[in-house]
Order: structure tokens, then C-alpha cells, then sequence
């Protein structure tokens, strides 16, 4: 079993390898930040059917017909 001390040692290691600028580091970030800022026509459509999914009341097994329905939407959105 782990101290405490260990676990938070390993944390804050962690925590200053992700927040790091070292420029050899791949994906510093400030570009984590930006990609995440990014919206694509993909993530849009990704996060209505999740608001989709969530309206229909969390139930499972309507995946498609929930991407479907987002894509229709967002389309018909982007296009008028």
C-alpha cells in the first residue's frame, strides 16, 4: 500500500509533466488548450447527440438514430 506522501509525490510529478513548456515535450499545454477550444463539425455533432441521448432520458441502445438525428439537425442548421 501507498502513502500518502508517495501518491502526492506521484501527483505533483504528474501535474508538472502535463502543465510542462518544455518545447520537447510533445503537446504542451497551450496547444492542448487551443485543440480543445477547436470545434470540428464532428465534436458539434458528438455533443447534440449527447444532448439527445440525455433528453430521451440516458437510455442506451439508440446511438445511431441519436447521431442521425444530430447530423439532420446540424445540417439543416449550417445550411439556412
Amino acid at each position: 500500500m501507498k502513502s500518502i506522501f508517495q501518491r502526492e509525490t506521484r501527483m505533483a510529478s504528474k501535474a508538472k509533466t502535463i502543465g510542462s513548456t518544455d518545447p520537447t515535450q510533445a503537446g504542451t499545454a497551450v496547444e492542448e488548450s487551443e485543440r480543445l477550444l477547436q470545434s470540428t463539425p464532428e465534436q458539434e455533432i458528438r455533443n447534440r447527440a449527447y444532448e439527445i441521448y440525455l433528453q430521451r432520458g440516458a437510455e442506451s441502445g439508440y446511438e445511431v438514430e441519436d447521431w442521425l438525428q444530430a447530423e439532420r439537425e446540424l445540417t439543416t442548421k449550417s445550411s439556412n
